[in-house]
């Protein structure tokens, strides 16, 4: 492991009502410790997971857009605003990995192909590609060395399949490196002795997987599909 923990500096806030300070997580949460070198963030929209995530990328030096350390491009509305008031403990300190941001991945990709950077991803451009087949052609060719990976929702272009083959990958990788990981996949959480972290409790604390909303709401829907889905749609015609 290397992030140890993550600290929100409230002290360095002057104005709590706008974006992000204004967020649940800013009040909710003063020190997270990192306990495992898989973690997840889970929680509503809303709730300040990818935020928190993207100010801790902002603090290992990647680009806030998506990428390394060495991928030089914008996209608007990618600034961390939170990444100068949040304080990160190592042991030991380490500055290779990657950011992986879902909402801005189009712009990830053309950036790879303006540099004719392809070659590390497969050897085909990102956009020739279709969307599940390009995130994992990230995943197997640019997740290789020993770093902290960092994913802001991965499985929105994944299909299940596809989503336990990242699982695999994040095996393959786990004992050499550190995975942070924002995510409303059951899947995904799911990955053994991983630790997780629910956004939507006060204080911000650590879940078990049976506990989340996610596995709970997603299990009730199987077992029980017209149920549910009876249930839903006579509340909604209400």
């Amino acid at each position: 492991m290397f992030l140890k923990s993550v600290t929100i500096q409230k002290d360095k806030i002057i104005n709590f009502t706008g974006y992000p300070f204004s967020l649940p997580l800013i009040k909710k949460m003063n020190t997270l410790d990192i306990t495992s070198n898989v973690t997840f963030f889970v929680g509503e929209n809303g709730s300040g997971k990818s935020t928190l995530l993207e100010a801790i990328a902002y603090q290992c030096g990647f680009n806030t857009a998506g990428g390394g350390r060495n991928n030089t491009y914008y996209v608007e509305s990618s600034e961390a605003a939170l990444g100068n008031h949040v304080r990160l403990s190592w042991f030991p300190k380490i500055t290779t990995g990657f950011f992986m941001r879902a909402e801005s991945f189009y712009e990830f990709a053309t950036h790879i192909d303006q540099v004719g950077g392809y070659e590390s991803y497969g050897g085909r451009s990102l956009h020739s590609q279709s969307h599940g087949e390009s995130f994992l052609s990230l995943f197997k060719h640019r997740f290789k060395d020993k770093g902290i990976y960092l994913l802001d929702e991965p499985e929105a272009a994944l299909s299940p399949a596809r989503q336990l083959a990242l699982l695999q990958i994040i095996k393959d990788l786990s004992g050499f490196s550190q995975f942070i990981i924002a995510t409303h996949s059951p899947i995904l959480m799911g990955y053994p002795d991983a630790q997780i972290i629910n956004f939507d409790s006060n204080p911000i604390t650590q879940i078990s997987y049976e506990d989340t909303s996610h596995y709970q709401i997603t299990r009730r829907f199987l077992e029980n599909r017209n149920k549910v889905l009876s249930q839903l749609f006579d509340e909604v015609g209400e």
